[in-house]
């Protein structure tokens, strides 16, 4: 029997009718036998409940799929107006609303928080310009530069298709073959491919962006970074939804000095030295409120590269800008046109009249306003400026990267650090874990690319893989190339 507390909410159907027992349903009984009967059509609340239950999900993310998230505010503790003239960033002490979700990559909803992956990092900033979103992961540099690699790179992560379960083959397979991505290689196999807890990611925007002031057609190029606060390194399972302090910093190039800069500043597979670009530091994130609802507030939340304020612009950077339409049209897929309008992602001030309809609308869509450009009836406003464009003067053309010996001099770099700080034998022990059940072929290629790097890692990493190369090939019964069950590659 229901509660008769008058405090207590009266439960109803979703159309408001209150409903005396929720746990009831109406049916046709008569059957000599005990307990049978029919359920009827007309029993609305068997009928909406049951419909409603296999509608619950929406579409899971193609990537970043297993997540958390949290409320929070970003403060501004220094000045960059003069590099920027983003109105959130424009004085000290100015805090704005931020929706953080931090994610592994490769799995599923209901995969492992402690696998080997990169961790993606989205932040959501409320300004009074609209939203930007700053979509990066926990690594510096990425995989690929070419944007048509992206679809291919992250199925190697992931599920074998005859298989359905994570393969090394195919993953050191594709690495093999599309060698630009050893610099993150060498940063995911390192003591950054597996963070001890959500308080001690760091945050990287990965790409280069340009910070702008419109009114003077200045622009610098900039990488943003957010760094742990200092002690946060472990956290208690009774404080583990809670996060702690971000930091950010950025590094600034001037356009001058990007012509003649010694790597290509646009490219995602590498970083700015500090020595050459010392990070700068611009505020302080605090992540201080768990989501009131994991599915309205994190699910169903949609970040986007393309999603920008005036006075932050993209580069030539043509992974970032193939993401810029990538993301929004995941959202649209995933969660509907008006993804946009929802509590977790709508922006503080927006008039949008020219977006119209589409199902759930829930914003009056814009009641009488007109629905088409220059209207005589309603007049608008015009915002401030982009921020500067470049001048392009050329041919268009297909276009595929290559990979030379200067996509391995950072990793190189790396690799001396790794040394130098005591971490090469755990990079070691890290890949070949992960390696070894990997095909024997595919095995030797990866040794071959690792010696690009540093001979020095070509032999250590045979060693550690030892009898795993010499492993007999089975027959091509259960993978295209010969996986038993039991030999199947995870991680």
């Amino acid at each position: 029997m229901a509660s008769q507390n008058t405090d207590a909410p009266v439960y109803t159907l979703a159309e408001g009718r209150p409903v005396q027992d929720p746990t009831a349903q109406t049916v046709l009984r008569g059957s000599p036998l005990k307990g049978g009967g029919l359920a009827l059509l007309s029993d609305t609340q068997l009928i909406e409940t049951l419909a409603h239950f296999p509608r619950e999900r929406i579409p899971e993310r193609v990537v970043h799929a297993k997540a958390a998230g949290a409320w929070g505010e970003f403060e501004v503790t220094h000045d960059i107006s003069h590099i920027t003239s983003a109105n959130f960033l424009n004085k000290i002490g100015k805090k704005i609303k931020v929706l953080a979700r931090i994610s592994t990559v490769a799995g599923s909803k209901g995969s492992s928080d402690t696998v080997r992956d990169i961790r993606g990092w989205a932040l959501k900033f409320f300004t009074d310009e609209g939203n930007w979103d700053m979509v990066g992961d926990d690594l510096p540099v990425f995989f690929i530069r070419d944007p048509v690699k992206f679809p291919f790179l992250n199925r190697s992560h992931q599920a074998h298709p005859q298989t359905h379960v994570p393969d090394s083959t195919m993953f050191w397979d594709f690495h093999n073959n599309n060698q630009e991505g050893m610099h993150a290689l060498m940063q995911l196999f390192g003591n950054r491919g597996v963070p001890e807890s959500l308080r001690n990611i760091t945050g990287y925007g990965v790409h280069t962006f340009k910070f702008g002031k419109p009114e003077d057609r200045s622009f610098k190029y900039v990488k943003i970074h957010f760094k742990p606060d200092a002690g946060n390194v472990t956290m208690k399972s009774a404080d583990a939804a809670r996060l702690a302090g971000e930091e950010p910093d950025y590094h600034v190039m001037d356009p001058k000095e990007a012509e003649n800069y010694r790597w290509n500043i646009f490219d995602a597979t590498r970083i700015w030295p500090h020595a050459d670009y010392p990070p700068i530091p611009v505020g302080k994130l605090t992540l201080n409120k768990n989501p009131a609802n994991y599915h309205q507030d994190v699910e169903q939340a949609a970040f986007s590269p393309s999603t920008l304020v005036p006075g932050i612009g993209p580069s030539a950077d043509i992974m970032l800008q193939a993401r810029m339409f990538s993301y929004p049209d995941a959202a649209h897929y995933r969660v509907g046109p008006n993804y946009q309008q929802l509590p977790c992602n709508r922006a503080k001030n927006v008039y949008s009249p020219y977006q119209r309809d589409g199902p759930m609308r829930m914003d009056g869509n814009y009641g009488a306003d007109p629905d088409y450009v220059r209207s005589s009836f309603r007049k608008i406003q015009s915002g401030p400026p982009d921020v500067a464009h470049d001048k392009w003067v050329g041919e268009v053309s297909s276009y595929t990267s290559e990979v030379t010996d200067e996509d391995f001099e950072q990793p190189r770099n790396l690799w001396a650090l790794c040394k130098k700080w005591g971490d090469d034998q755990i990079f070691i022990d890290n890949l070949s874990g992960h390696m070894k059940k990997a095909l024997p072929q595919v095995q030797r290629e990866s040794i071959k690319m690792f010696a690009k790097v540093d001979k020095e890692i070509g032999e250590r990493l045979e060693k550690a893989l030892g009898d795993s190369l010499s492993m007999k090939n089975v027959d091509h019964a259960y993978a295209t190339y010969g996986l038993q069950p039991t030999l199947g590659g995870g991680y």
